[in-house]
């Protein structure tokens, strides 16, 4: 008789389902392992892209189980924001209805496929439950100082209606729609990270399994470089030009200096 893995894979997913194998042990004798992929946007069906990254995590967390760990395996969904709500313009449908049914589509999907999550953990971030808890984060931050406003040029599409991080633009065009992105100056708010730079790259030192080219990639994120802060005065005015040097040695031989387009002050001076 043939093989057929519809039947015997239904089978045993099925007796998994019924066991709750995937429920998180709470026995604190046990060693703690807590597995996390990044979660999808329920935009739409599962793709190759997602397969590949869940059967990493699955297979990692599947690993520690049989260690005889407790393990902590969630799953959840970015259902908050762009993304689900342009996929619900597009399929004419109330991004609520619309980002509901493609969980539960998908959720069947990730079963089918025999991922073991722990269902009674999974989160929704377009859910109040969920959000109330990055609102009280967002408030506990302003209280500390850590979150400000201030004007900055951005990356603006028009489309979207959003500012779009540097890594979101392509080309000079939106990830999310392709519309064209064009510089803008605007007041929005800004988190303090400069605050835990120091902490952050030292700690990169302690990151030993990490690959050289990730730490490297870090390292020009935090953007740590030690120098001075110059004052160079303006003809005409009372204001002044901040420039930062790594070699204050050689700022006698200076000549001139360059103001980037963007600049505040280029309005004023020109």
């Amino acid at each position: 008789m043939p093989h057929n893995p519809r039947i015997s894979e239904t089978k045993i997913q099925k007796m998994w389902n019924d066991k709750n194998v995937a429920k998180t042990t709470m026995d604190f004798s046990k060693k703690k392992y807590y597995c996390l992929e990044m979660f999808m946007y329920p935009s739409g069906k599962i793709h190759m892209g997602h397969v590949r990254n869940y059967t990493i995590g699955d297979a990692i967390a599947r690993y520690h189980r049989m260690l005889g760990e407790a393990v902590l395996h969630p799953m959840g969904f970015d259902a908050f924001g762009l993304p689900a709500e342009n996929a619900a313009i597009k399929g004419q449908a109330h991004p609520k209805i619309w980002t509901d049914t493609n969980i539960e589509y998908m959720k069947v999907q990730l079963d089918r496929l025999g991922f073991l999550y722990d269902w009674d953990r999974e989160i929704r971030t377009c859910e109040p439950d969920y959000y109330k808890w990055n609102q009280w984060f967002f408030l506990k931050m302003l209280e500390k100082g850590l979150v400000y406003r201030a004007n900055s040029p951005v990356n603006w599409c028009p489309d979207c209606e959003t500012v779009l991080a540097n890594e979101q633009v392509s080309d000079g065009k939106c990830w999310r729609c392709g519309s064209q992105v064009f510089m803008k100056n605007m007041e929005q708010w800004f988190i303090r990270t400069t605050a835990y730079a120091e902490e952050l790259y030292g700690n990169l030192e302690q990151l030993k399994e990490w690959p050289q080219e990730v730490i490297l990639m870090q390292k020009n994120w935090i953007g740590k470089s030690e120098g001075a802060m110059i004052d160079f005065g303006i003809d005409g005015s009372e204001k002044k030009v901040t420039i930062f040097t790594t070699r204050i040695d050689t700022i006698y031989g200076a000549t001139y200096l360059v103001l980037a387009p963007e600049h505040p002050l280029v309005d004023e001076i020109t």
